[in-house]
């Protein structure tokens, strides 16, 4: 079992920048990818982005390439998912995501609102 905790989320104005963190409760080497989805009212869960365990393939969802970018640091446990050029349409809760030997970890959820 492994515990996602994120923060970073908040209030930013429309062509600004956040960075959220994702920080697991053991060691995320062995954790085969890790990621962020968003789910915004009344829409479906989406994939954000994710990453591979030794960093070396990532993905993203078409409406935030070229503006967000995710990492991974395995010596801290933790994935960033740095954002910037915000749009409106980013405001959603943001989702850490993990899988491992076919399971999958979720955490909390932290809110990310973008407006002016």
């Amino acid at each position: 079992q492994v515990q996602l905790v994120e923060s970073g989320g908040g209030l930013v104005q429309p062509g600004g920048s956040l960075r959220l963190s994702c920080t697991a409760s053991r060691g995320i080497s062995s954790i085969n990818a890790m990621g962020w989805y968003r789910q915004a009212p009344g829409k479906e869960r989406e994939l954000v982005a994710r990453i591979t365990s030794g960093g070396g393939m990532t993905n993203y969802a078409d409406s935030v390439k070229g503006r967000f970018t995710i990492s991974r640091d395995n010596a801290k446990n933790t994935v960033y998912l740095q954002m910037s050029s915000l749009k409106p349409e980013d405001t959603a809760v943001y989702y850490c995501w993990g899988i491992s030997y076919g399971l999958n970890f979720w955490g909390q959820g932290t809110q990310v609102t973008v407006s002016s």
